[in-house]
């Protein structure tokens, strides 16, 4: 025995109506002539999702169609949406024009299912520590990482890396990032970062790193004290994707489709507050 009810997302129609007209510029160019559910039925499929984290075998049953399908229907959805994203030079760009007096950067950990991937650490037991596992959150997950205006407004977010790469790690990974974000260093304001970017201090504004047998002066703590108030507020961008999109609390899907999934969700967030810096 089952039951209906009525829900209501919490999105504005505005960004159901950007992700319809996605899907029905994406059919004509396809020239798909039938599908079992309509642009309106999939996108608010997808963006149960993505708002409410609604499992994927909810979703297939709530629309009578089949689980693979259902699938087919929502990664459809976030390859569009992930497509739109801004690369991270016009982000900086749009930065940059907008007059900000510093920008943040900061990395995330996207929680996953458990995940069997060796990776090149051991761990106690002499065997290989799972690949997607953080050492540093004790949980499986992505590491990607997020530029954000002063007030924490998420800007840009950077494809996935396993977990257990550090912050610094995946800075110097991401093909595109180091060179973009030194270019902004001497060219726009500064990008403020907590001590996990500290091998790279030359690019990112870090805090002073207290002395191992030493303590720090009054100046420097002084120093700390105000960059760590303008570079907390920046942390908030991680948060506010997070709270608004249940699906990034923890993801089932291929831990690899993690990038794609965030910069989806980035999309929804600007076009459903209509900002974009």
């Amino acid at each position: 025995m089952s039951v209906t009810y009525v829900a209501v997302l919490p999105i504005a129609e505005s960004t159901v109506e950007f992700v319809v007209g996605l899907l029905t510029a994406e059919r004509r160019r396809r020239g798909t002539r039938w599908r079992k559910l309509g642009c309106l039925d999939q996108a608010v499929l997808a963006l149960r999702w993505f708002v409410d984290g609604t499992r994927v075998a909810q979703l297939a049953c709530d629309n009578g169609i089949g689980k693979t399908t259902a699938y087919d229907y929502l990664h459809e959805v976030i390859d569009m949406l992930a497509a739109q994203a801004l690369d991270l030079h016009n982000a900086l760009l749009a930065a940059k024009t907008a007059g900000y007096e510093h920008l943040g950067v900061d990395g995330t950990l996207i929680y996953t299912d458990r995940l069997r991937e060796p990776g090149p650490a051991l761990g106690k037991n002499g065997k290989p520590v799972d690949l997607w596992w953080s050492g540093k959150h004790h949980h499986h997950g992505g590491n990607i990482q997020v530029v954000t205006a002063p007030d924490g407004w998420p800007l840009w977010t950077s494809h996935v890396l396993p977990g257990r790469t550090h912050d610094v790690t995946a800075l110097r990974t991401h093909p595109e990032m180091l060179p973009s974000l030194k270019t902004s260093s001497s060219e726009n304001p500064p990008l403020l970062g907590d001590l996990g970017y500290e091998g790279e201090a030359g690019t990112i504004t870090v805090a002073t790193k207290k002395p191992t047998d030493g303590e720090l002066t009054n100046r420097q703590r002084t120093a700390n004290k105000a960059h760590n108030s303008k570079r907390a507020v920046g942390e908030r961008g991680n948060s506010l994707l997070k709270t608004t999109f249940k699906a990034l609390r923890r993801i089932s899907l291929c831990p690899y489709r993690i990038g794609s999934i965030v910069a989806a969700a980035l999309v929804l967030l600007h076009v459903d507050h209509g900002r974009t810096t």
